[in-house]
């Protein structure tokens, strides 16, 4: 069952990487099997924010918790 303390376990795997550069990740709701996460500090509103947000939180997550469906930006 896809839960808040599932996905923020899962979002703190990728955080240390996102901190590295300034950044951070949070998790914004869960609606079903969706997912909405906030880029935050030097992440919100970079250029590769999508990529990021792509290739590194959605893998991972998707990789942790393969119930997800989707995972948005919020």
């Amino acid at each position: 069952m896809l839960n808040e303390d599932s996905v923020r376990a899962a979002l703190d795997e990728i955080r240390p990487a996102l901190q590295a550069d300034g950044g951070d990740v949070s998790l914004v709701k869960i609606e079903g099997n969706d997912v909405y996460v906030r880029l935050e500090g030097a992440c919100h509103g970079c250029p590769a924010a999508g990529m990021t947000l792509l290739y590194g939180v959605a893998r991972v997550l998707r990789e942790r918790l393969p119930e997800i469906e989707e995972i948005y930006p919020a």
